[in-house]
Order: C-alpha cells, then structure tokens, then sequence
C-alpha cells in the first residue's frame, strides 16, 4: 500500500520519515495522479481540519478516492462535537479520574503525538483518545471542579508543539509509521488481526460465550490476534485485518454499519453487507426463493389491497412474519380469521408489506449450517416446549424459551434436505448461512436463510467439534 503524509506546506515541514512520501495539500487535491492513484493510506498532517479546510477536504478526497484517510473525515467531526467528546468522557470516567489524580492544579493539558505522551504514566489515556478521534497531533484541556473534566478537545499543528516535545514526537512518529496497521502499538507478531463483533446484553446473541472463548483460543493457535470489539468501536476498524460479527443482524443497527465500513476498508469480513440487507428481509427472500423455484410454505406478500385475500390461499393457522424479524421476534399466528385480521392490521401499520406464510407442523426444523457453499454442520432444532417455534420468548422460565437440539453428521442428512438447502445459500453468495428446512411427508421445505447463523458451544459444535471454529477462522485466512 503506498503511503503518503499529507501537509499544508511541504517546505516548512520538519518530520523526516523513511519510505513515505510527503505530499503539499494543495497538490493531493489537485493533481490528477493522486486522484488516480489506488491502494493508499492518506496520514492528513495538515495545520487546521475545520469544515471546508484545506485539511477537511484532504480527508474527505481521500474517501471518495477509495484510499484509507487517518483521520478520516468522521473523526474531524467527531472531536468538534461536544455531544460526542462528552460521552467519551462519562465512558472512560474511571481511566481520566485514576491518571490525573494526583495532579495539584485545577487546570492540566495533555499533549497526544501519534497516540502517545512525552510521560508513561499517561500512556493508557493517551491511547484511549487516540483510538477514538485518530487525529495524529492532539491536545486535550482538563479542569477539575468536584472530578476532573474536559473542557476543551483541540487538533493542533506541528509548529504548535513546544521544542523540549520535539525530540519525543520524532520518535513517536517512527515507532508509528513502521507499523502496518494503524491504532495503537501491539506487543504480538501475529499474521493477521481479527475483531469478533460483539452486542454486550444481546437478547439472542449468535454464539454464547463458550463459543466466543474457542474463537478466541482457536484463532491465536492459527496465529491471529484476536480482540473482542463493541458497537463504540467504529472508529477503530481501520485497525483490523478482518470482522467477524457475532452479534444480532439487521440493516438499522451497528452490525450492518460494521459490515459496511469493513467492506469499503477492503477487510475480510463474514457476513457481508449484502448478506444482512437480503437475509434480514423476509420479502426479498420470500420473492428470491419463489424465483428459484425452491420450495417453502405456501406464502404471500402482504399488503393493503390483498390483506383480505390471503386466507384463501394459506388456510388457518396462518404464520404472519415482519420483513425484519429474526430469532422468531416479529413472528405471529394467528388461529382465527379475527386474529389474522388484527394481527395484519398491526404489522402494516410498520412496514408496507409483510409475510403470510402457511403454517406447516414438524417436530423440529433442520439447520444446516453453510460456509462459502460448503456444509459445515447439521442441527435438529426441536420446538420450544409447548410451543409452535423453536423459541417462545414469552415463556416463564428461560429453560423454556428455546427447544432442545441435536447435531450429526452431515452426511447423514437426508440428501433432499442438503441439497435444497445448498441451493438456497447459493441465493445469497459467498458467507456463512443457516438453513432453516422443515421436512413435512418427506417433502423440504425451505422456512429461512439467516446470515449470522447461531454458533454455540454444545449445539452447533456438538458433532465436530473444534472442526467448526477452524472451518469458519480457515474462511478469514482464505478472504486475506
């Protein structure tokens, strides 16, 4: 990747760094060989980042021309909003409180270079605010009342750090410029860095935390360095060399942004974009299976003018579906034809279409579990006790919100069943799928393609083991 330094005047520029080319703002935003050149990192070094600056637009060309921009153009919003600084400030209260308590004044500024500080003992601080605003020069403005405060976030210049800094800063630099990958120094000599997407209180998180830890265990021995990130975490993607999401999908929360920024940042990702938007949407792939010609369930797109039409054709009970649910949330029967009538009359209100499927009993649901078109486990999924789903939600005891399950070999799956449900995942490209297939008089039928499908300890490893986590981890290595 080429890297380039970008500043406003190149002659007055002091930092001297081996194998990176300095660059004036004016010629980056105005020679076409920057605007065509590909596979760049962009280090915006330029005196002033305010909006419609000559350090703005650096940032902001540097996206739109697909290169990777420190900091990016978010970043230069983020530090100016004090909205945002405010609650970097209440999420890090302990780590500012505990670094600055045994300062005397009532005023300290801190000096961050590169994401570092001419002191150790304000290393983690500094690393956190680096991680957050990624601006490579910055100083922040503590007061202290009842606790310390920030009063002020401030990107400053090079002509604006004091000569007895200097000598420190360069050295900064050097250690920060060798790296290849760019958030805060790490101690390891992994090959590749890997960030697992996790929702902390996830109502019905993908993989349990016996999973999370044989993630974790399995990747370091395949020579990962392997961190479990946030959705606060944004910022620090750029950092990584590949995303695995393990938290709930939908296209409005953070695991769809994640997705999307990891796409455009060209890092190994499972699952992809694409892969939320289609499999988080029970209309498109109402209409997708339909096309193909795989079978399901008798099943209609509902809408206003049709909404008294629909019973004909599914008979009672009748499975009502909100085009984004998932984990059975959003999911509904209604037994009556009263209740399908106030059940559509309430969904409707929220989307413009929903689905109507008819309601096909079976003792479980089969999930086959499907990595890059290849079969990589087999589940049985028995319903909830004294429930229609596999999990029921409203249940009183948690033991009882979900069904119990079994797992087996893969080629003892009935081969009508695997074949339907490859065919299936090959409608949504390349990732890892769970098919969910009701056998129902010997016939498959396909109930739901999910992207990010549960990976437990215990159920879905049940089978194969360690097999699982290596397949999906073997996936990564393959995509970088």
């Amino acid at each position: 990747m080429n890297k380039i330094i970008v500043v406003n005047n190149t002659e007055k520029w002091q930092l001297k760094v081996k194998n990176i080319a300095i660059v004036s703002s004016r010629d980056y935003l105005t020679k076409p060989e920057f605007s065509q050149l590909k596979n760049a990192r962009v280090f915006n070094l330029c005196k002033d980042y305010s909006y419609q600056s000559k350090g703005y637009y650096v940032s902001l060309l540097a996206e739109a021309r697909g290169h990777q921009a420190i900091p990016t153009v978010k970043n230069l919003v983020d530090y100016r909003e004090p909205k945002l600084v405010k609650i970097v400030s209440e999420e890090f209260e302990d780590l500012i409180q505990s670094s600055l308590k045994n300062i005397k004044s009532q005023e300290f500024t801190l000096s961050i270079y590169f994401g570092q500080n001419v002191a150790q003992k304000y290393k983690e601080l500094s690393s956190m605010f680096y991680k957050h605003f990624q601006i490579p020069f910055l100083r922040i403005t503590f007061n202290y009342t009842t606790k310390w405060n920030i009063k002020s976030v401030k990107a400053i210049s090079e002509s604006e750090i004091p000569e007895e800094h200097k000598e420190s800063m360069h050295f900064f630099a050097a250690q920060y410029f060798a790296k290849k990958r760019y958030d805060t120094p790490k101690q390891h000599s992994a090959d590749f860095d890997l960030a697992i997407l996790v929702q902390p209180n996830d109502p019905a998180p993908p993989s349990n935390p016996k999973a999370l830890k044989k993630f974790l265990e399995i990747a370091e021995g395949m020579n990962f360095y392997v961190e479990v990130i946030g959705p606060k975490d944004l910022s620090r993607l750029s950092a990584f060399d590949a995303l695995f999401i393990r938290q709930s999908t939908e296209v409005n929360n953070d695991a769809y942004a994640f997705a999307r920024k990891a796409q455009q940042e060209d890092i190994a990702i499972i699952d992809y974009p694409d892969a939320i938007l289609k499999c988080c949407n029970k209309v498109f792939m109402a209409e997708a299976l339909e096309n193909a010609n795989i079978p399901t369930p008798r099943t209609i797109i509902v809408h206003k003018d049709n909404k008294n039409d629909v019973l004909a054709l599914t008979g009672l009970p009748c499975v009502l579906k909100s085009p984004d649910s998932t984990f059975s949330f959003g999911v509904k029967k209604a037994e009556t034809e009263e209740e399908y009538h106030e059940l559509v009359s309430m969904m409707l209100k929220k989307s413009e279409l929903i689905i109507a499927q008819e309601f096909t009993y079976s003792e479980y649901d089969w999930r086959i579990g499907i990595l890059d078109d290849v079969p990589i486990f087999a589940c049985r999924y028995y319903m909830a006790k004294g429930h229609w789903q596999i999990y029921n939600w409203d249940a009183e005891k948690k033991d009882d919100q979900d069904g119990n399950a079994d797992c087996l070999a893969i080629e003892k799956v009935p081969p009508q069943i695997l074949s339907v449900a490859l065919k299936a995942s090959k409608l949504m490209g390349k990732g890892l799928y769970g098919i969910d297939v009701k056998e129902v008089n010997g016939k498959p039928l396909v109930i739901e393609i999910n992207d990010n499908p549960n990976i437990d300890f215990g159920v879905e490893d049940r089978y194969y083991g360690d097999k699982i986590y290596t397949d999906i981890l073997t996936a990564f290595k393959n995509r970088l």
